[in-house]
């Protein structure tokens, strides 16, 4: 077991934020993107284990948790989420390009973010991006974006959440139970900081994040150095679909990683093992 070790942290201004991170380990750097309404925290049950061969760099996205917005009712957009990314890789390893691995809304980022900055990104690895967009049902995704927006400003959060909740369910419908899963105390201590982040990350970032489509021809491309993931237990829903059907246009493997969406939470060890497999190659 990995002794836990205390990061250093920094701030870093970019246009229209200013992001809070968090360093830690030595090695080459590795980029942690968190989704839906995680921050650097995340990552904090895998991290060290990380840290043994990398340089971990972990961060809040703009408007979640420590990283404050200039404007609190700016939209958000993957392109600045991406170009955040990018603005870290060049504090934190200006001479080098890096690793990364992005998690549901940051896999988006991470996805965009080579194909745009792809001098700047080694090996990426995405869990579950949830790029709609490339679904040959897309526009059935379309409205249930626009339906999550007309719940959330007519009823509020909860039954936003509740219908979102649905159309990521197998098949659109309702979500199946899960077996009970105890978290780790890491995880269950930060769930107050997750609820504070909900009508952020409803209102702001699945609008922006999941009308995004993805320059195909430049990811086929690049396609040598992106690993797609996704979570054994989530086959057939919603955010698992894009990965699979990428992976397989690509010629890529599709890894499979222990729990579903939120694995990295629920299966931290066994998701820390695998997440070095991935960016070993």
């Amino acid at each position: 077991m990995t002794t836990p070790t205390t990061p250093t942290t920094g701030e870093l201004r970019v246009d229209g934020a200013t992001l809070h991170y968090e360093v830690r380990g030595r090695g080459p750097l590795l980029l942690l993107i968190p989704g839906g309404t995680g921050g650097a925290a995340a990552f904090d049950a895998v991290a060290d284990t990380l840290a043994t061969t990398h340089t971990v760099a972990t961060y809040d996205p703009r408007g979640m948790s420590r990283s404050t917005l200039d404007d609190p009712e700016a939209e958000q957009r993957v392109a600045e989420h991406a170009d955040d990314a990018f603005r870290l890789l060049e504090r934190l390893s200006p001479d080098a390009p890096a690793r990364v691995f992005g998690a549901s809304s940051g896999g988006i980022v991470a996805l965009h973010l080579l194909t745009t900055r792809p001098e700047r990104v080694e090996r990426v690895v995405v869990h579950e991006p949830p790029v709609v967009e490339v679904l040959p049902d897309a526009a059935v995704h379309r409205a249930l974006i626009a339906r999550v927006q007309a719940t959330f400003r007519t009823e509020g959060l909860m039954p936003a959440m509740a219908a979102f909740a649905a159309g990521l369910a197998k098949d659109g419908g309702t979500p199946a139970p899960r077996a009970q899963v105890e978290l780790p105390p890491q995880a269950a201590a930060r769930a107050e900081q997750t609820r504070v982040n909900l009508p952020f990350f409803v209102g702001r970032i699945v609008p922006g994040f999941m009308s995004y489509a993805p320059d195909l021809e430049r990811l086929a491309a690049l396609s040598d150095r992106l690993v797609f993931a996704c979570g054994q237990d989530s086959r057939g829903e919603l955010p698992y679909r894009p990965a699979a059907l990428l992976a397989e246009r690509f010629g890529c493997e599709l890894r499979h990683f222990p729990g579903g969406h939120t694995g990295l939470t629920t299966h931290p060890v066994e998701f820390g093992a695998l997440l070095h497999q991935a960016l070993r190659g």
